[in-house]
């Protein structure tokens, strides 16, 4: 489902907001897609449920992760396989990140075990060492995953285990979740304590290795003490600007700027409950409000794309895990994932729109580009080689 949200962009606007988006490197950096809620359609909704009742009918929670991984099977070599291509294809993404799970150190290993499998068995799919990859991806009309993270916890205080990722391909790290691990505080802790000891000792591991240093979680002070230790650029891959709408996962002006100061990269989320008012009635107008207040603030050379939505899951399981497992993540009640979506980013085949929003508030052609993909590139550059 491909939907053009209405901008009021002229004829040739519009062309050459297509040209713009399919002709330059395009990176979403929480990309949890390319398949989401709205891109599986009633019949999978209706046949996971169906399977997963019968695999587990006294437990609602064990039904949503063995959906999971249903889906999961069917698109990495199942019957969703040519659906995942073509959303991906659809979406214009040069590239987008594939996450571990680093929770625990065996949700590590089973996730890397995973994520290899999806690399191996799609050859228009190449895993991402280095910048130039994804410039080859782009100029092949291949696709390029980042290998990501979004916690540490499984790493423990382990420090070999960190440089073994890194050579099965990890490249983005983010320090915190929303708790604290060992590394920090992450956003929904009230005592903001920053770094701990062993969390500077962690930064300067990443710098040593090449990993970027992510901040999208992490609480204020986390964020402001990786970028004071840091000696390469830090980013927050998905977050907000809070002077636009205050949430504990937005950022302040303070870690905007800092970010900004080590030429990072403040990447903007697609989630409804933490961009907008009201999640019911979120729109792509939102999410393009967050980007503009970044470029006033720090420059246009200094914001991205982390949409982190929709996740790919029926809307019975989205339901679900909004009740079981957001509060034990951290979430406030009331947030995390569920149906709510950003309307014109329904699904990642409407990534197109970003670039034409942009294109309707007067961003010139070398800005829009920037924006899609050209500041993540910069980074990567840099921190990566």
């Amino acid at each position: 489902m491909k939907e053009l949200y209405s901008f009021g962009l002229t004829e040739e606007q519009e062309k050459r907001a297509r040209e713009l988006h399919y002709g330059n490197i395009v990176i979403d950096m929480l990309f949890q897609g390319p398949i989401g809620t709205y891109s599986l359609g009633e019949e999978i909704e209706q046949e996971t449920e169906r399977l997963a009742l019968e695999r587990h009918p006294d437990s609602l929670s064990e039904r949503v992760h063995f959906a999971g991984d249903v889906i999961r099977r069917w698109y990495v070599d199942g019957k969703l396989a040519d659906l995942y291509k073509e959303c991906w294809y659809e979406s214009g993404l040069t590239a987008g990140n594939r996450q571990l799970n680093v929770s625990d150190k065996a949700s590590l290993y089973s996730s890397a075990i995973d994520l290899q499998e999806e690399f191996d068995k799609k050859p228009w799919l190449i895993k991402v060492k280095q910048a130039a990859d994804i410039e080859y991806a782009h100029q092949h009309q291949l696709k390029a995953g980042i290998v990501t993270c979004q916690e540490t916890l499984g790493f423990e205080k382990d420090l070999k285990l960190l440089e073994q990722m890194y050579h099965f391909g990890l490249r983005v790290v983010q320090l915190t979740y929303n708790n604290h691990n060992y590394v920090g505080a992450g956003c929904m802790e009230e005592n903001n304590a920053g770094l701990s000891t062993f969390g500077k000792k962690f930064v300067a591991k990443l710098n040593e290795l090449g990993i970027v240093v992510d901040t999208g979680h992490c609480g204020k002070q986390t964020t402001l003490d990786a970028c004071k230790y840091s000696t390469k650029p830090v980013i927050a891959s998905h977050t907000a600007a809070e002077q636009v709408y205050f949430h504990s996962r937005a950022k302040s002006d303070e870690e905007i700027r800092a970010i900004a100061e080590t030429n990072g990269v403040v990447g903007i989320f697609a989630m409804p409950w933490f961009i907008a008012e009201n999640p019911e009635d979120t729109t792509i107008e939102h999410f393009l409000d967050h980007i503009d207040y970044v470029v006033n603030l720090a420059g246009v050379d200094h914001v991205g794309v982390g949409t982190d939505w929709p996740m790919p899951q029926t809307k019975w399981m989205a339901i679900a895990f909004k009740k079981l497992f957001a509060p034990g993540m951290g979430f406030a009640p009331g947030d995390g994932p569920s149906t709510e979506i950003v309307k014109g980013l329904t699904d990642y085949r409407s990534f197109l729109n970003i670039t034409r929003g942009l294109m309707a508030r007067g961003y010139k052609d070398e800005e829009i580009v920037k924006i899609i993909g050209g500041n993540w590139m910069r980074v990567f550059k840099e921190v990566w080689g």
